[in-house]
């Protein structure tokens, strides 16, 4: 199996991602999450995304390091792997400039040379132990776990994620999915997460599915499906630079491919977790040093108390089990 990662990173204090911000929407305002510092900010900690893929996972085929046209000074823009992708390179010219993380992401299947199979991070994701390829793709599926979760509707994302689900709906009946993938949506690996699954059985519309905040697998064709259904609906969504109730976002294209078949049940949460820095920093420092997880998420916040020092025990933890330069460094 040939996989790719894809990783998206922006640098909130170059100038010129600074002039558009501003042409477009004015200033940061932490009151409003999509405009929030901790959206845009950067600690430094990129670098171990990097080590963390050469040391953990150095199956990989090619990471491409998406971006609005920026670089980090310490990248070795030369690595064998490496492919910087400009947003230019694979979303419309008139959506440009964009600070909408579901418009860059319901896009990826366009990024040049993209491999069939490839695994998609947000840079606040990390691999902090050894992650084979069999830990995203079995059989040649990508690895998921199919369970129904409480959505309240309220919210920016929650409204997507029920834009989501109403495309969903429309193309997939949720009695004959579950019936024909029955051992995958009820496999006893999921455990409690099963647990509103087994309790809405009888109804007959899908809900918003459990959604793990870390590192997605996903077919590139996935996305070419979706696009072919419903592509009105995601272009008109690409008019929106900021996040709006209105856009579709990943978990789209991630529950048509598990209503297709296209996936191998896998308890996610078994091995990944994701950490609000806001409520547990601490616990995501020790996390890093047990490296209990494969994979966990370093959830930033605009309202974490001791910001300066959680940042520097976080960046302490990295040094401590990924102490040496890759080879994506200068």
């Amino acid at each position: 199996m040939e996989i790719d990662f894809v990783v998206t990173w922006v640098d909130m204090d170059d100038p010129k991602w600074k002039k558009d911000f501003k042409k477009y929407s004015g200033k940061i305002d932490n009151t409003k999450n999509e405009v929030s510092e901790a959206r845009f900010r950067d600690y430094g900690f990129l670098k171990y995304w990097f080590r963390g893929v050469e040391k953990f996972a150095p199956w990989v085929r090619k990471v491409h390091f998406v971006t609005c046209g920026q670089k980090p000074d310490w990248l070795n823009e030369n690595h064998p792997k490496l492919s910087l992708i400009n947003h230019s390179d694979y979303i419309p010219e008139q959506y440009l400039p964009v600070f909408n993380s579901s418009l860059i992401e319901i896009y990826l299947h366009k990024i040049p040379d993209l491999a069939d199979k490839f695994v998609y991070f947000n840079d606040d994701f990390f691999i902090i132990n050894n992650t084979p390829k069999e830990r995203f793709f079995k059989n040649g599926l990508p690895n998921d776990i199919a369970a129904f979760r409480y959505n309240s509707g309220m919210g920016l994302w929650s409204k997507c994620l029920i834009n989501n689900i109403k495309i969903i709906n429309e193309r997939f009946d949720k009695h004959t999915v579950l019936e024909r993938d029955h051992n995958k949506w009820y496999n006893p690996d999921y455990g409690k997460k099963s647990r509103i699954t087994r309790l809405l059985k009888s109804y007959d519309k899908f809900v918003t599915l459990i959604t793990p905040h870390n590192a997605q697998p996903y077919l590139k064709s996935t996305f070419e499906e979706v696009w072919d259904y419903a592509g009105d609906r995601l272009t008109k969504a690409s008019e929106n630079r900021f996040r709006s109730p209105n856009d579709y976002t990943q978990e789209l294209f991630r529950t048509w491919q598990i209503c297709q078949s296209n996936f191998e049940p896998y308890n996610t949460y078994k091995d990944t977790k994701m950490f609000p820095l806001v409520l547990r920093s601490n616990q995501a420092v020790k996390a890093i040093y047990d490296q209990k997880y494969k994979l966990i998420c370093l959830n930033d916040n605009a309202h974490i108390r001791n910001y300066e020092k959680v940042m520097q025990e976080l960046e302490k933890a990295f040094e401590t089990i990924l102490p040496e330069k890759s080879g994506f460094e200068l």
